[in-house]
């Protein structure tokens, strides 16, 4: 007689690779998760987690199968959009907590960290319209700051200690000019914007991790964003701004363009000596946003998939090399939730693979490079 499984044990079977045959390698151990892998070294890996819309629970985390992967993958989340001042304040008068909580609630029942992502997103198209619109009236720099630090201390008081990392503020640097994006805050603020919303984590929460968050990438091409993002945080250092780490999203592969970008187009040479200056200037890294777009590979799905592997495994070897990066959280666990499966389609029209489980949670080559990277890192001192 045959033995029925339940979901969470056919979860770890395809963890293991016997239900996907296309993912040799992966471990099948429970105690060999991704997370227990990075533990063993002094790091951590975890994810991302879409809440849905309106707390609603219609996103990743509405599906228990999903959520059943990330306790036994991860020790970290982050919020996908629950933090995002869309998402969070709909209004200048109103803060819309409920799947924030929800995550965070899961991962103390969890005994999972939690990172703040994020405090300000400083783009005017992923701002709300009643910011960008906003009346600062007669002394828009004083309202503007007012704006930045109410905001801050408030999402800090309320999560303190149980959020420990928080990105500040995210992709502020424009790539195609290396300066300061222009926004309606910045505005009235300027420069000012990055010393008043750092100093006013600090002054909420003096233990928790405080991150710059963008996507200079280590392909070609983007030598003006990663100068950008150098000179910013270089100024930070200077002027006594409080700051720990930098996260690197880490989106690589094919390039998020609208345009073709091949898919293999690193520098690694260029990329070590931008995370030698930042490094140099005693800061941190984290990986904070990685998956692998795979959108100018074949179509056959196992070639593709071994060609997402091979390039993640060549750039977590160079992440791992630097003993400042202990963070690794991938955007998405499953392919079936990947934010890039709505976004620079594929020319074929097929789903994508970018993250390490497919969309029927089956382990992949990524699950198994991903672990192989950790087995082969050196420990964090």
């Amino acid at each position: 007689m045959v033995k029925a499984i339940n979901r969470r044990e056919a979860l770890l079977l395809a963890a293991g690779g016997l239900a996907a045959c296309s993912a040799p390698n992966v471990l099948a151990d429970e105690s060999r998760s991704l997370h227990r892998l990075a533990q063993a070294k002094g790091m951590r890996f975890g994810t991302a987690v879409g809440m849905g819309q309106a707390g609603t629970l219609t996103g990743a985390f509405g599906d228990p199968d999903y959520r059943a992967l990330i306790e036994r993958e991860c020790g970290i989340l982050v919020h996908e959009n629950a933090l995002k001042w869309y998402v969070l304040r709909p209004d200048a008068d109103t803060y819309f907590y409920d799947p924030a909580d929800r995550l965070v609630d899961f991962a103390s029942e969890q005994n999972m960290a939690v990172r703040g992502h994020t405090l300000l997103w400083n783009r005017e198209e992923y701002s709300p319209a009643w910011v960008n619109n906003y009346n600062f009236g007669s002394r828009p720099g004083a309202e503007a700051e007012r704006l930045v630090v109410d905001h801050v201390r408030a999402i800090v008081a309320r999560y303190r200690g149980r959020i420990t990392s928080w990105d500040v503020i995210n992709e502020t640097i424009d790539p195609s000019t290396g300066r300061l994006r222009e926004t309606s805050l910045t505005r009235h603020l300027g420069e000012n914007i990055i010393d008043i919303a750092y100093h006013a984590t600090r002054e909420a929460d003096p233990d928790g991790e405080i991150v710059y968050n963008d996507y200079m990438s280590w392909e070609a091409g983007h030598e003006t964003h990663q100068e950008g993002v150098l000179r910013l945080l270089e100024g930070m250092v200077e002027r006594g701004v409080p700051i720990d780490a930098l996260g690197v999203q880490s989106h690589i592969g094919s390039g998020n363009y609208d345009t073709s970008v091949g898919f293999d187009t690193a520098r690694d040479d260029h990329w070590r000596g931008f995370l030698d200056q930042v490094t140099g200037l005693g800061l941190d890294l984290a990986i904070t946003e990685f998956d692998v777009h795979d959108k100018n590979l074949p179509y056959d799905i196992e070639s593709r998939d071994q060609a997402v592997a091979e390039l993640a495994r060549r750039y977590l070897d160079l992440m791992f090399s630097y003993p400042q990066t202990r963070d690794v959280l991938v955007w998405g666990l499953s392919d079936r939730y990947s934010w890039l499966q709505n976004v620079w389609p594929r020319s074929d029209g097929a789903a994508k693979r970018p993250t390490p489980y497919d969309a029927d949670f089956r382990a992949k080559p990524l699950r198994a490079a991903i672990a192989a990277a950790f087995e082969a890192a050196a420990p964090r001192g």
